[in-house]
């Protein structure tokens, strides 16, 4: 059957060109990952060993493959088929290079990049179950991705977003407390926890990073976070303390005051005998929670028109007020408090300490970029395989977490740059009746790689044979396992 001809200009928006992806581009994304690799293979030496091409390889893994990115997979698939991967799974989990390298120059090539200037750094942390509690870190504690309190690993990762680009820019394993007991000695050693790591909080992690990225000369403009960081005041004045502006999620049972409050030292009661109050009280004013601010006459909600997304026109309904906290230590603070109506009718609130002219829309900008925390996280998992790796070792976290967030950085890199050179045509937006055209995904530039950069295919007689490699390797380790056993009930 001869399809029905419509009109020409419906079939030329599948025109590659007109979507800033000319056939010479694409084609040449194989040498644009090998220029990238060359450009941090240093973070890859150690003082015996250039380990830099299996690095290269598990990049590559990670890029190309869309799941299963376990050391023997990417090892067969990326190098050759009769691979079992034992050269990765050493490079990743013990090899001595250092992870810090890799986040240090992701950072500085961002600050290369006048367009990213400007960006907010956005901090969050993701967990991931693990069956046992024999992985380092591990332990029963709250998985943010899982929404529930479980056995399991928790990273916490400072992102940076700037202009529909994002990149994961440092991260640390968080280690509950118990993992710095007597108990636990021998496994700190054996999966080379740092001699020198302490007991860290999250907030304390969190706030380290951030140091080392202002230090590092990141050019982001503003911090944000969820409200696991906003309700902790230390968080909040380490902030303050380092001249950083944010906008950072809070509990709305939090407790501000309206009115500035008087702070001091009550007089002694006149009938009262003894000495008299000595240490510091609100003497005036009453604190409210942050959301009762939306039972009060005069507060109203402004529509905030947000940005074009691909979905649409982004809106939310806000309102800011400034408004004052006390500390325990008696100090008294003022912030703007940022109501938000989210899109299913329940209301969040924000505390930023922006300057008092800061506009309602610049508040409400700030305060939904934070959305690309997530996104990081989602693209770093779901993409990149950041969840797939179930690390024993808490070196083998940090090197996999380091490729990934190098592995998000090329993609980011690569759509900053294609749409700097080679930009869409601009009429694409009426033709497809659109207000905002998709932005090129992780998964579109896999796509591309794989065609440039082919992982291996198996033949039959190939894939068979693996299998059959695979369960001559099972049936030693259960006679390894039947002959211990075995040693262990003695003769019979």
């Amino acid at each position: 059957m001869v399809p029905m001809v419509k009109d020409a200009n419906e079939f030329d928006v599948f025109d590659p060109v007109r979507w800033g992806l000319p056939p010479a581009v694409v084609a040449s994304l194989s040498e644009r990952l090998r220029s990238f690799w060359s450009r941090f293979r240093h973070c890859f030496k150690t003082k015996t060993r250039d380990t830099s091409e299996l690095g290269f390889v598990y990049l590559r893994g990670l890029l190309t493959m869309a799941n299963k990115r376990n050391f023997a997979n990417i090892a067969r698939r990326v190098i050759n088929p009769d691979n079992d991967g034992q050269d990765l799974q050493q490079f990743v989990s013990d090899s001595p290079w250092s992870a810090r390298p890799v986040f240090q120059q992701i950072q500085t090539e961002i600050a290369l990049r006048p367009e990213l200037h400007g960006g907010m750094l956005t901090l969050d942390d993701s967990g991931d179950e693990r069956s046992g509690d024999k992985s380092a870190g591990a332990a029963r504690q709250y998985l943010g991705r899982e929404g529930k309190v479980d056995v399991g690993q928790v990273g916490v990762a400072l992102g940076y977003y700037k202009d529909s680009i994002w990149a994961m820019v440092d991260a640390e394993l968080y280690l509950p407390k118990a993992w710095f007991d007597q108990a636990h000695a021998g496994l700190r050693r054996r999966y080379h926890i740092p001699s020198k790591r302490t007991f860290q909080t999250k907030v304390e992690l969190a706030l380290e990073m951030i140091r080392r990225a202002k230090a590092n000369g990141l050019p982001f403009s503003v911090v944000g976070s969820d409200s696991f960081y906003g309700q902790v005041p230390e968080f909040l004045a380490a902030l303050e303390a380092e001249k950083l502006v944010y906008v950072v999620a809070i509990p709305t049972e939090t407790l501000v005051y309206l009115d500035k409050p008087v702070v001091g030292v009550p007089e002694p009661h006149p009938r009262l005998r003894g000495p008299g109050p000595k240490r510091e009280q609100v003497l005036s004013g009453k604190p409210v929670k942050a959301l009762a601010l939306i039972t009060l006459p005069d507060f109203v909600l402004q529509p905030v028109d947000i940005r074009q997304a691909e979905r649409g026109l982004l809106r939310y309904e806000c309102a800011a007020r400034r408004v004052w906290t006390v500390s325990k230590d008696m100090k008294v603070q003022e912030r703007w408090l940022l109501i938000r109506r989210e899109h299913d009718g329940l209301f969040s609130t924000a505390f930023s300490n922006a300057p008092a002219d800061t506009p309602l829309l610049v508040l409400a900008q700030w305060r939904c970029q934070q959305y690309f925390a997530e996104r990081t996280f989602q693209d770093a998992k779901s993409e990149a395989g950041w969840d797939e790796l179930v690390a024993r070792k808490y070196r083998a976290w940090v090197h996999h977490t380091a490729l990934d967030a190098l592995a998000l950085w090329f993609v980011a890199e690569t759509k900053l740059d294609w749409t700097r050179q080679h930009p869409r045509d601009p009429e694409l937006t009426a033709q497809l009746e659109v207000a905002v055209l998709p932005a090129l995904s992780m998964a579109n530039v896999r796509e591309m790689l794989q065609a440039v950069m082919p992982l291996k295919q198996l033949s039959p007689q190939e894939a068979t044979a693996i299998v059959v490699k695979h369960l001559v390797n099972r049936s030693h380790s259960t006679s390894s396992r039947l002959k211990a056993q075995q040693r262990s009930r003695g003769p019979t």
